[in-house]
């Protein structure tokens, strides 16, 4: 029994040091399959998508955002919590509460540990053996730093999270809300279009390195929701890919070197993350840019001057392009419960050209009308 208590705890303080600084410390992805924070994650992500089914959109939107934070502080308290129960066992099995009466009792070992780690120094029980009084020192030494790295942990992941919401907000006005191929290529058909559109896409480029980097180090990242419900990070880097896609295959004019560069920073940061977030690649059920939206883009294109090229060669290339990351794409929303944008989308305002209050006001300015027209009749 003794034995026993000593190897439970010493294994699961080794396995909760371990993954805190793989999680928190290290800055490159860990793809080993057997970790407690993936466990946690895995384990209580699935139920909760689950609950939000029968909601309402706004309302599963709403709930689903909720899940990002509240999992960092549910996954410190299994950390905190393992930590207590692993040193509540070495203090068990060297035996070293005082007062005796309490000697013996797992319990007290509980308590004592628990005290310790959160450095609370009550003294009604403490350690009177050598041992016991070292494991105390250093049990109260852990609880201090994991508590700096907590502090350290949350500002790091708010500030990246903030870089990647602000490109995401800049691309409502340039591609529509929720962000579409067809909607950034018809936008940029003005004079110099073609220009902006490669120095968008340059832009994108960075960003895309910047997300894979962030969401790799810190994958919880990659639950947290934009603050629009028609807007995220994976809707945004499928319409970059889209749209890096078509220029590839040739829009004349167009900036294809550009393109091939962010299309390939942006293609290696979703396939690394559906790997890190173990979700292998699926095909989509249903074709996201069918042969009539094929058509219906390359009009819609053409009716603005910008000709998107056509021809079996052509479609060859891209049903390529598209197949190297839909899969990838659909994968990861389905995980996450994201949709993925359409190619072409149906004509529909932005989020900067409406609000709550606006559609409010409006709602009222239709019943005072209404009013209006009862009364005069």
């Amino acid at each position: 029994m003794i034995v026993a208590a000593w190897i439970i705890g010493i294994a699961l303080i080794a396995v909760v040091l371990w993954d805190a600084f793989e999680t928190i410390v290290l800055p490159r992805r860990v793809t080993r399959r057997w970790r407690l924070t993936r466990m946690f994650y895995r384990s209580t992500w699935r139920p909760w998508r689950r609950l939000s089914h029968s909601m309402r959109p706004k309302v599963r939107e709403r709930f689903l955002s909720f899940y990002g934070p509240l999992s960092l502080l549910a996954l410190l308290a299994v950390w905190a919590l393992t930590l207590v129960f692993a040193f509540a066992f070495l203090d068990f099995a060297a035996n070293s509460v005082l007062p005796a009466a309490q000697s013996g009792s797992f319990w007290a070992s509980l308590y004592l540990s628990g005290t310790t780690l959160f450095t609370l120094g009550i003294g009604d029980i403490v350690p009177h053996t050598t041992v016991g009084r070292f494991l105390t020192v250093f049990e109260a030494g852990t609880g201090l730093g994991f508590l700096a790295l907590v502090m350290g942990y949350f500002p790091v992941l708010y500030q990246s999270f903030s870089r990647r919401e602000v490109q995401i907000s800049l691309l409502d006005a340039r591609a529509g809300s929720p962000p579409s191929a067809s909607e950034m290529l018809r936008r940029h058909t003005y004079d110099h279009g073609h220009e902006a559109l490669r120095d968008l896409l340059k832009d994108w480029e960075r960003w895309s390195a910047e997300l894979m980097e962030s969401h790799l180090s810190y994958p919880v990242l990659c639950y947290f929701r934009s603050q629009h419900d028609n807007e995220s990070w994976l809707s945004a880097l499928a319409c970059i890919l889209d749209v890096s896609a078509a220029v590839i295959v040739g829009i004349d004019g167009a900036c294809r070197k550009q393109a091939e560069l962010t299309f390939a920073i942006a293609r290696h940061a979703l396939v690394d993350l559906s790997q890190v977030m173990a979700n292998p690649p699926t095909p989509p059920k249903e074709d996201r840019l069918p042969p009539e939206q094929l058509k219906r883009l390359r009009s819609m294109l053409g009716s603005k001057g910008m000709r998107l090229h056509d021809g079996a060669e052509a479609d060859r290339k891209l049903t390529e392009l598209r197949a190297m990351y839909e899969p990838y794409l659909n994968s990861l929303g389905t995980y996450l419960y994201m949709s993925t944008p359409e190619w072409v989308r149906e004509e529909r305002l932005d989020n900067w050209q409406t609000s709550a209050w606006g559609r409010i006001s409006g709602a009222l300015a239709v019943e005072a009308e209404q009013v209006r027209h009862d009364d005069h009749y």
